[in-house]
This record gives structure tokens, sequence and C-alpha cells, in this order.
């Protein structure tokens, strides 16, 4: 099983790129197969790239899964209120590449002032992805107080106790030099200034209980690594390089403006610090060339103002050139010079191996090696659902690959119409319409739906007569006559039954216009139950946001006997597992265990005791009330030893009335997508649409057609019916 671990900043300037290194770095010392997903870029200091990328790119035995999507083209997707388009797109990226993966770290999005909308983002990314989640955070301001408080708060918006997925938080830059305002420092200069000035309040992690998060790493704040190159200086300020010298190894830890006379100035020397004067002071120079010579070593000479080197001072420039001291000169003067490294950024360039080194080793030093270990190395049963996003991602990813032929009686309804172009467009099947052409190509003009010809038209009139022999034939043993199938076939549906019966197309999806019996009876006259089903019974795939739960039966049996409710538990748990949904039945009562009695319970107690005499591979579980099978912490008390209470995913139920208000009620309630009704034990899949349903649901219903079609077609290959 793949584990997706989510690394979400809380803040600014967390380090989230230097954890990403250290937590891939721990991971690969295990020689764990790692990926990386970036699922929308924010490019940084490298124009149109992404940092983390291509630092990972650079240094990592790491897997990057996909091009990150453009922020600003999310941005215009939200803008278009195209959000569940995007979330698609997100989750196409994502499993497209990840089908081998052993462990895959999701960078999350760092909120910035231009784009607040970020940490909503990261939330859906999570969920949708089932992504186990690690928040990386600073202390900030020092107080322990405020930052519990915060905390609390973020966990909270992901969901607090009840979300399993969240493993816990990594606190980085502990007792980093502040601001005034309680931000870690970006500035440069500030930032080497006020390390060894630094008289704020120190931060202990030990004062952090009750606080419900684990805390898998406190990183304290190192100056080392950021201690930038000469060469990294020279480059951003564009400055005239005059003596290479060490430049690409030698690193600064102090900055120091040398304004005061030579005297003054000489009791502020430091070991490895950059020294800035202007141009003109060969006194400084020369004092800075006595230190190199001693073996103070320099880290590098920042000239500036400009001015013109005289023969005096280029001699003396001649002996330093002799040394490895880097020096470098810029234009501008010692007070916009200052101001010009206010804006350095301090995050490690591309080519600066050691740095980077050092950074993933420091980082992955002080992170909980078991507490991670544990959650990449444990399978968590319970978390094996899949979200609605995922599952229609699978279902017509699967569907694209099997090429079927679906049939569409209600060829000139405008629903039908627009959900037959996006499934042509998008691949998921091969379009077969019913209806008049001219009306047809009519319906599409004034709906503006473009009718690729890839999608068949089919006139009905011109083809009925072929099919009238057929269907005396398949109800001979009923009456039927030539009068009578004359009659019949001019329903449409009858009609594509036919055809679906001859094996002409590999399923029929109706339902938009007819009613539901008008839909399946032609099927059960002509189609027929499979040789080793006892009935025909339905489900629908309710696709809630996280995870995706089916409804059995909500379409066709009234009031199923106990031996019907057990086949149905069986077709249902089957047809969840053929889907990819891992199947654990609740069978659906007004009590649940013993706590109720009355011929409805006893019905669905006698049903749950022979699905399980029938197939004791079946995880199964009933009397449920419906609060038991889905809550877990209403099953905790109601049924505390169920294999099923809190974590069902198919719920059976006692009958029509129930199943049907049911599915309706949470379909319209909370707004959500259901496909379905599919019916279960026929030799060939015919599916239902509600007379209410949506393009989606239409769409959606196609891709589980063509998945049905090439599933029985592999399960009765070798059957005669």
């Amino acid at each position: 099983m793949s584990h997706t671990i989510m690394l979400i900043p809380i803040g600014n300037n967390v380090g989230l790129t230097s954890i990403t290194l250290g937590l891939i770095h721990l991971i690969r010392k295990d020689n764990r197969e790692v990926n990386f997903f970036k699922p929308i870029d924010q490019p940084d200091i490298l124009k149109n790239k992404d940092y983390t990328t291509e630092l990972l790119k650079k240094y990592s035995y790491v897997k990057i899964l996909t091009k990150p999507l453009s922020i600003e083209y999310v941005k215009s997707l939200l803008t278009a209120s195209k959000k569940d388009f995007l979330m698609e797109r997100i989750v196409s990226l994502y499993y497209k590449n990840t089908k081998t993966s052993k462990v895959t770290f999701i960078e999350g999005l760092k909120i910035t002032q231009n784009y607040f909308f970020l940490q909503s983002l990261n939330q859906e990314i999570a969920k949708i992805l089932g992504a186990k989640i690690i928040f990386v955070t600073t202390p900030e301001n020092n107080n322990i107080i405020q930052f519990k408080e915060r905390l609390k708060l973020i966990k909270n918006e992901f969901g607090g106790q009840k979300n399993k997925k969240i493993i816990g938080v990594i606190i980085n830059k502990i007792n980093a030099p502040i601001d005034k305002s309680g931000q870690i420092r970006t500035d440069i200069y500030k930032i080497l200034n006020h390390s060894t000035n630094n008289k704020t309040k120190k931060f202990n992690t030990k004062e952090l209980f009750n606080i419900n998060l684990p805390i898998l790493a406190s990183i304290p704040w190192n100056l080392n690594l950021i201690a930038m190159r000469s060469i990294d200086i020279a480059k951003y300020l564009n400055a005239e390089i005059i003596n290479k010298g060490e430049i690409k190894t030698r690193r600064i830890k102090s900055i120091i403006f040398c304004t005061n006379n030579t005297f003054n100035i000489k009791k502020h020397f430091k070991s490895e610090s950059l020294l800035i004067t202007s141009s003109d002071r060969l006194d400084i120079l020369f004092s800075a060339l006595l230190a190199e010579i001693n073996g103070f070593v320099i880290s590098a000479i920042l000239l500036t103002d400009g001015f013109q080197i005289n023969k005096s001072i280029k001699n003396l420039y001649s002996k330093i050139i002799k040394s490895k001291l880097p020096i470098f000169k810029v234009n501008n003067d010692i007070w916009q010079t200052s101001i010009n490294l206010q804006n350095l950024n301090i995050e490690v360039p591309i080519d600066d191996h050691k740095r980077i080194k050092n950074i993933k080793k420091y980082i992955s030093s002080y992170i909980n090696n078991k507490l991670i270990n544990s959650e990449i190395s444990n399978i968590d049963q319970n978390n094996k659902n899949l979200s609605a996003l995922t599952f229609r991602y699978q279902l017509t990813e699967l569907a694209k690959k099997l090429h079927k032929r679906i049939i569409f009686p209600e060829g000139d309804e405008p629903r039908i119409l627009k959900a037959t172009s996006i499934c042509t467009k998008r691949g998921i099947a091969t379009c077969v319409l019913l209806g008049n052409p001219d009306n047809i190509k009519k319906i599409a003009d004034s709906q503006n739906i473009e009718l690729s010809d890839e999608i068949e038209i089919i006139d009905p009139i011109t083809i009925r007569k072929k099919y009238i022999d057929r269907l005396i034939e398949l109800r001979k043993n009923k009456g039927m006559t030539k009068q009578i199938a004359n009659k019949q076939i001019e329903d449409n549906v009858v009609l594509g039954t036919l055809m679906l019966e001859k094996g002409e197309v590999d399923g029929l999806v109706s339902g938009v216009v007819h009613t539901t019996a008008n839909t399946i009876r032609p099927s059960l006259q002509l189609i027929k139950t499979a040789s080793d089903k006892s009935l025909v019974s339905s489900i629908f795939f309710m696709l809630l946001p996280e995870q995706v739960y089916v409804y059995g039966d909500c379409a066709i049996n009234p009031d199923p006997t106990a031996e019907q409710l057990s086949e149905i538990a069986i077709q249902s748990s089957d047809s969840a597992k053929a889907f990819g949904i891992d199947p654990r039945v609740a069978m659906i009562s007004y009590s649940t265990g013993n706590s109720g009695k009355g011929t409805d319970v006893d019905k669905v107690r006698k049903a749950t005791n022979l699905v399980k005499k029938k197939r004791p591979d079946i995880i199964i579980d009933g009397p449920l009330q419906y609060d038991a099978a889905a809550i877990l912490d209403v099953a905790k008390s109601k049924a505390p030893n169920s294999p099923v209470a809190g974590k069902a995913t198919v719920f059976i139920f006692p009958d029509l009335n129930t199943g049907n208000t049911t599915y309706k009620a949470v379909q319209r309630s909370a707004n959500l997508i259901s496909i379905g009704p599919m019916l279960q034990g026929m030799r060939k899949p015919v599916n239902d649409l509600s007379r209410g349903a949506l393009v989606d649901d239409i769409i959606y219903t196609v891709a589980l057609t063509v998945i049905q079609a090439s599933h029985l077609e592999k399960l009765y290959k070798n059957i005669n019916f």
C-alpha cells in the first residue's frame, strides 16, 4: 500500500523546503522508494520554477511525479467557480504517477497575502488524496501560550480529533532571531547581527503539554545553515569581482560595515565576516590583508562607491590578489548597499551542494524516526476508503481502457446529449444515440452542445423491423404476437435492450425521461438474470467528499424477504469490491444488535446470519442503526465489538421505502453526486437514471456501465444462457 504524507505549512517562513529535504533524507536512509508531488507551483527565487522541486531534482534520489499546475492557472479556475475541475486535475496528476510508489511526500502550499485561499486548498488536497498530515510551523514570537492556541486552532480547522490523518507537527527554527513584531527575520544583516545579541525569551518545547498533537521534531535555529558563500552575495549585488580567491567556498557568518577609523574597526573584526567599505579606504584594505596574512579568516571584502583605484592602492591590491581573500566591488554607496542587502533571500541557492547536504543531515537528525516509520509501516484498514474524486477518477480512467459501446434510448434529451458529448471527448465510451438525427442535432445546436462525429446516431424507425422476430422468439412463451411486437418495438428502451441482447452494444443507460419500471422491465424480460443469481437488485454509489458508500437496494425490490435481503447484501458486497471499495456491510434497521424486537428487525437479523453462512468471507454485521454503522463515536457506545459499526462502506436497507428515501435525502441534503442505480444480477448491464439526474450523474453512470460490461463479459464468458 502506498503511503502519502502531506506537509502543510502553518505560518510564514517556516522552512518548508528544508523540512521536506530532511524528511526525504531520513526515509531514504531506510532504502525506501520515495516520490515527491507538488500539486501547485509557487515560484520562488528561481524564475518560473518551483524551488523545492528543483532542489529535489538535483540533490535527491526521488521521483518527481509531475510538473505542478501554475498558481495563476489555479487562481483562474477558482475565480471561474471551477474548483471541482481543479480537484479532478490534481487527482489525475497524482494517480497517474503513484501506482508503484511506496511513500509519496506532498508539499503543501504556503499562504501568502496574494493567495490567502491556499489553506483551504491544502485541506481539500489532503482529503481527496487521503494523505496523512504533518503540520510545519515555527514558534514565531516564542510566546508558549499563543503557540499552543495556534496549534489547537489549526488542528480544529483540519477536523480536530476526528481527523485520524493528522499525525503530528514539526516545530522549526526554535529560538530564531525575531523582529519587533515577533516575526522571524529574513534580513541577512539583521539576522547575523541579531544572532549574537538575541536577548529574546527562549522557547521551551517541554511546556507544550496538553495539545493532543504529537511533536515529530523540535528543530533549533542554526546560524550555520544560512551561512552564504561569498559568491552568493556577489551575484545578488551584480558586483564586479576584483579577486576571486576562495569566493565559492568562503562563507559569511557576519557582516561588518567599516565606516569608522581603522583603530575602531579592528576591534570589531570577526572571523568569517564580510567587510563592507568604500573602495578608497586603503587603511581598511591594509588591515584586512594583515589579518588574512596572520591567519584571521575574512570571508570577503565588498568595496562600495565605485571609485577609480589609484596606483598606490593597485600595488596593495596586487599583494591581496595573491591571497585567497575574495574582493568584489559595486558602484552604490554603503547606505544603498545596506538597503539592497535587506532584500537578499536567505534560501539556499540550487548550486550550493554543501549547504544543502548540511541542511538535510541537520533536519533529519531532529526528526522522531520511530514515529515517522510507524506511520509509514502501519497500514490502517480504516483508512482504505476512497474519496469521491478518487473514485470518479479511477472509474473514468478504467472505462477509457475498455472501449465499450453504450446505447442511450433517450437520445434527444438535452442532458443525455451533453453527457455523451463529454464522454466522447474524454474517451469514456463510444456513445450510441437512438432518436431522429435531425431533431437531435437541432436540440444540440439550441443547447450549444458539440456532437462529435464519433457519436453514433441511429434513427429507430429505420432499424425496428429487423428486431421484431427476435422479440417474438424471446417472448413466445408469454404469448408475444407480431402485432404486439410491432407495438412494443416502438419503445426505444425495448429496441435498445434488444440491441444489447444481440451484442451490438455493451450496455444501456436510460431513465432521465422514462420511469425505473420502463427502463428495467424490458431488461428483465429480454436480458434476464444471470444463472447464478436469484434476483435482480440495485445499488447506488454515494460520493461523499472523503469516501464512497454503496447503498442497496434503493430501486428494485419493494419488500424483500430475509433470503432476498441476504442475496442483495452479497451482490452489493461483490459490486463494491469490483469497483475498488473495501466492503464492510451494514444491515440497516431501526435498532442495533439485540436492542429491538419485531418482524422487521428479525428479518434483518436472519438475513445477516444467512450471509455469514453463505459467504463467510464477507465482513457483515446487523441489525445496525444508520448512525451506528456510519459514525465511529456512536458505534463505540452502541456496538463496541462490531467489525463493521462506525466504518461501514456498504449499507443494505430493509426495504425499498427506507432505501430510496435515505439515498435521496442524503444526495439532496449534502448536494453530492450519486451514481446509479446500477442493476445487479443481470447478464448484461442496464442502468437506470433518476429523472432528476444531473449531467455529472449521467457521465459517471456511463463509466460505471462500461466497467460493469467488461466485468460481466469476463464472468460469464464461457457460460451459455
